[in-house]
């Protein structure tokens, strides 16, 4: 069975049309709520594919050094355990932050302030071998909506995606891990429930709500015309049939196709 597992790291942040485009490029779907007292597996023994999303949660322990979610050292060992047997991984918003912090990155609150609403991000001249990213055009349609950043990419980290107010908006890691700053996967149901649950950070910004909703759901179609194709090149990476010339060797050494 051709499945990915797909890790939910809080209920205002699902797959929605990022779980569609995977689905209907062929990838079954296991989705485990922790939040929701779902273990996670210690192994990704049998998954083709690891899929981290995001949450309200921080990457980084407190003052006290408690990490923000009672899993979240488990998930990055499981993240860790992906790059090492490389396993198709893909971490969106707090789940890119958290393939970042597992491998020596470092997360903090951003000091540039909320970054909420559509933007753009720009790819690096290193995007051009990625096989994921050398298909995206130079300035793609993004969501945004966070606090934390990625100030300090791990020492093996390719970036691939900046901005000029947060400049580590995508990065790889070994050949098959990708983390994303921002979001893919949001439909115009998401973008209102951040809203509402989110107005404070509006108000701090002097956003219009219904502004933000509308600017944002508006860009929906222009995100998906770059990141749908994008999430089926990942499909196709889980699922083997993507070109083994347009995956990128960081070692130099002769690579086992996936599942060998």
């Amino acid at each position: 069975m051709a499945t990915a597992l797909v890790i939910e790291n809080d209920p205002s942040d699902d797959l929605r049309r990022l779980g569609d485009w995977l689905t209907e490029a062929g990838l079954e779907l296991t989705v485990l709520r922790p939040y929701a007292g779902d273990p996670l597996p210690e192994t990704l023994d049998g998954f083709l594919a690891l899929i981290v999303l995001g949450g309200d949660q921080n990457a980084f322990p407190d003052h006290a050094g408690e990490p923000g979610a009672p899993w979240f050292p488990q998930l990055e060992g499981l993240l860790r355990k992906a790059v090492r047997y490389r396993v198709p991984t893909l971490g969106v918003c707090l789940g890119g932050q958290l393939l970042a912090h597992a491998h020596g990155g470092t997360v903090e609150r951003g000091t540039a302030g909320p970054e909420i609403g559509p933007g753009l991000v720009a790819k690096r001249d290193a995007a051009d071998d990625d096989p994921l990213f050398k298909w995206v055009p130079l300035l793609p349609d993004v969501l945004q909506w966070h606090r934390d950043e990625i100030t300090e990419l791990p020492m093996n980290a390719v970036l691939l995606a900046a901005s000029s107010r947060f400049p580590h908006q995508a990065f790889r890691i070994g050949d098959r891990a990708w983390g994303l700053q921002f979001h893919i996967e949001c439909d115009a149901e998401m973008i209102a429930d951040w809203a509402r649950s989110d107005s404070a950070t509006l108000a701090e910004l002097g956003y219009d709500p219904e502004a933000v909703v509308q600017a944002t759901a508006g860009a929906l179609a222009d995100v998906e015309e770059v990141w749908q194709p994008f999430a089926m090149r990942f499909a196709s990476l889980a699922l083997g049939t993507l070109a083994d010339a347009d995956i990128p060797n960081p070692t130099g050494r002769t690579l086992p196709l996936l599942g060998q």
